[in-house]
């Protein structure tokens, strides 16, 4: 895997009242791949029995026997993809967690990034709780089983009114669904119907491959619980302003799904349309950084007029590799995950259009393999703007010292990478894309203001307990 990539997050998906609903959630997961890599799980309910199945890998790798579907009995089932923003990547880390209290059983399925967690831990552990993960998620659950109210709607809603920071939450009761979205509703999650069966879902890609209809988003501050009753909604937050993950559009969702109330694929388009205004270039092609920029590099295209071409081939089946650095090959990760095409960059002004760069390094070394292919110049363009902080909600994103943006100006990194010019798009720009034009978004990974107090032992709980001292 390279280093210098800002990494996903996790994804999350329910369903209610289908028959073999396990199926329907592994494929869902399926769609949901590309937000979480290192393990996956599905727990499903008959509405009286609970069953599970966990794993570290790819969804095609933790259920990769049909018998073990077919173990996931009952017509209700909530699943997630992880990638470890908190935690050690370990089989006990892997989601949805599951717990034996009071009330039975209960599962939990959870994308973002709780911003109190060391104080709340803390606290629960000096007043007996054992934890049995590293995750934050855990914490949720420990709040549930710990309220006093009657209910196990009212029991996870006193439980979510504790945490803060970002939350997409999906909870199997055992006879019930019941979904959540933080106040602020930093990470998607929407809702869709099957027929007679309620799906929810980190992305609208998930109910397109099993053929569910969108309905609507899952508000933000909204916890809505699915039984054989129906749906019902609730509004117990505290109503604050909204601050979406901007990095949504730019980078973590499949550019065929719709995210709060946008379709990606669009927004990527403007962004490239944006980008190509603001920072124009004279060359004979534009190439992308596949895949994930590919979309906006279609903008930038149609914008200038300049000519959009495959320059960069992605190898989709690297898998892990046992060639270590020392092997002496020179820019190994890279070269195993893209390789450049000679014929189309050969003796061409090249503009490469990527939408961030974290560290700066992998940039550097593709800019390497474009020279080395011939390319007479190239322009590095950036469908975003200097990444200057991490992100404390649900992104797996380098300190800010490792950031390249942070500490370099744009003239430095220019000289780092060794292009012949480097345009960032702008923070206006960027945020005049969407409908909403930037009021509703979180952009603290570009300015550095933080919408929610974060606080200052923020993640270090995990780092000590799972690395050392931090």
């Amino acid at each position: 895997m390279l280093e210098d990539l800002i990494h996903e997050e996790c994804g999350v998906f329910g369903i209610f009242g289908a028959k073999k609903a396990a199926e329907l959630t592994y494929l869902g997961l399926y769609a949901l791949q590309h937000r979480g890599q290192e393990g996956a799980g599905i727990v499903s309910s008959d509405g009286v029995k609970i069953y599970q199945h966990r794993g570290l890998g790819e969804v095609n790798e933790v259920f990769s026997r049909k018998e073990i579907l077919n173990q996931l009995k009952g017509h209700i089932a909530i699943g997630h993809n992880r990638y470890s923003t908190t935690g050690a990547s370990s089989l006990v880390n892997v989601q949805p967690l599951l717990i034996t209290y009071r009330k039975g059983n209960l599962a939990l399925a959870h994308n973002g990034n709780l911003t109190n967690s060391y104080s709340l831990r803390s606290f629960m552990e000096k007043n007996g709780s054992i934890f049995q993960t590293s995750s934050d998620s855990e914490i949720i659950l420990h709040l549930v089983a710990r309220s006093k109210k009657d209910t196990v709607k009212e029991m996870i809603q006193d439980a979510l009114l504790k945490v803060k920071g970002a939350f997409s939450v999906v909870f199997n009761t055992g006879d019930s669904i019941v979904a959540a979205r933080d106040p602020h509703g930093f990470r998607p999650l929407a809702l869709g119907r099957l027929k007679n069966a309620w799906v929810v879902a980190s992305e609208t890609c998930a109910f397109d491959i099993i053929g569910a209809r969108y309905q609507r988003d899952i508000q933000p501050g909204e916890i809505v619980v699915i039984n054989q009753k129906g749906i019902k909604s609730y509004s117990p937050f505290k109503s604050v302003k909204h601050t979406f993950c901007i990095f949504e559009f730019i980078y973590f969702a499949r550019p065929d799904s719709i995210i709060f109330n946008e379709n990606v694929d669009k927004i990527r388009r403007r962004l490239g349309r944006q980008l190509a205004k603001e920072k124009p270039a004279q060359a004979d092609i534009v190439i992308s950084v596949p895949d994930s920029s590919n979309t906006a590099t279609l903008g930038y295209s149609e914008e200038s007029g300049i000519k959009y071409e495959m320059g960069l081939i992605r190898n989709h089946y690297i898998g892990r590799t046992f060639i270590e650095p020392e092997q002496k090959i020179r820019d190994l990760d890279a070269r195993i995950k893209f390789n450049p095409v000679r014929g189309v960059l050969k003796d061409k002004r090249v503009v490469i259009v990527d939408d961030s760069i974290v560290r700066g390094t992998t940039s550097k070394k593709l800019i390497g393999m474009l020279r080395g292919a011939g390319a007479k110049e190239v322009h590095f363009r950036v469908s975003s703007p200097p990444i200057l902080s991490p992100c404390f909600y649900g992104i797996d994103m380098p300190t800010k010292k490792e950031l390249i943006a942070s500490s370099k100006s744009v003239e430095q990194i220019r000289r780092y990478l060794n292009v012949d010019s480097l345009g960032y798009l702008s923070l206006p720009g960027m945020l005049s894309m969407h409908s909403l034009n930037g009021r509703d978004f979180c952009v603290a990974c570009f300015s550095g203001k933080y919408p929610t107090r974060i606080e200052k032992n923020a993640g270090k709980y995990v780092l000590e307990k799972t690395y050392g001292q931090a």
